[in-house]
């Protein structure tokens, strides 16, 4: 084993949540790398989006239908990849993501919080991680392959008003150094199971908390750019090294990591 080889050349990644931004720009990056890409998304359309703009950069992906919470489709999704591909080297849990009912503020108090919109969070972002890696866990275990998820600062300390999503991306660390015990013990020590944690990256889905309507941070945009030490939002193209670093043999004795891409947000208190 070569400790020091970053080349993915022909490896195959299976990404969920293709069609979002931050897979997106991973899914593109793995692709330019040489690794063939199955975009799984709900929405197919998002997929079959950026599976266009591979193949018009002379990479290779397929678009795949797949509900994450759903274990038949999962299966569907896991035979299509199969029939083009052959096999799986790299899962990445990238389906997620927080909602506004989720989270508490001046016009919704915790007390008042609906259930059903916790739930939505937690299963998205931990029984999604879960079935996928379920559905795609055997081929990745007869590939001595790689399983990489998507936690967040949040995992680590919990950020105010985010509840659901804060402990439902904690759910996702501990799963993933579970998992990476897990799979060595059982199937093989060669197995990598390891996750990302971004920082702040201002997508559609926290822009409300961080943005007010004319661009100008909000007081909590504020708080978090302070206790950036860089001083910005991080952009999700900035997810994708780590990734393919991840994915490659230079990462060969990283296992069940939880690795911060998020500015130095985790290493200042504020002081």
């Amino acid at each position: 084993m070569d400790g020091t080889s970053f080349d993915v050349t022909g490896k195959v990644a299976v990404i969920t949540g293709a069609g979002g931004v931050i897979c997106g720009a991973m899914a593109r990056a793995m692709a330019k790398a040489g690794m063939k890409v199955a975009l799984l998304d709900l929405f197919l359309d998002r997929a079959q989006e950026t599976a266009e703009e591979i193949a018009a950069a002379g990479g290779q992906s397929a678009a795949v239908q797949a509900n994450v919470l759903d274990k038949e489709s999962l299966a569907a999704a896991r035979e299509a990849v199969i029939a083009r591909f052959g096999r799986v080297d790299v899962l990445i849990n990238g389906a997620g993501g927080n909602k506004k009912e989720a989270s508490t503020g001046p016009e919704l108090s915790f007390f008042d919080m609906p259930i059903d919109a916790l739930k939505w969070v937690f299963d998205l972002n931990v029984m999604g991680a879960v079935l996928t890696t379920q559905a795609f866990g055997r081929d990745i275990a007869a590939s001595e392959g790689v399983v990489i998820n998507i936690a967040s600062m949040a995992s680590i300390i919990p950020l105010t008003n985010t509840i659901a999503y804060s402990g439902a991306k904690a759910a996702v660390a501990n799963f993933t150094q579970w998992m990476a015990v897990h799979f060595n013990q059982n199937y093989s020590e060669k197995i990598r199971v390891n996750a990302i944690a971004p920082g702040f990256l201002l997508t559609e889905q926290n822009r409300f908390l961080m943005q007010k309507e004319d661009g100008s941070p909000t007081p909590r945009g504020e708080k978090v750019l302070a206790k950036t030490p860089m001083g910005r939002y991080g952009a999700p193209e900035e997810m994708a090294g780590p990734v393919l670093w991840l994915c490659s043999d230079a990462a060969s004795f990283v296992n069940g990591a939880i690795i911060p891409i998020d500015g130095g947000f985790s290493a200042y208190w504020g002081v």
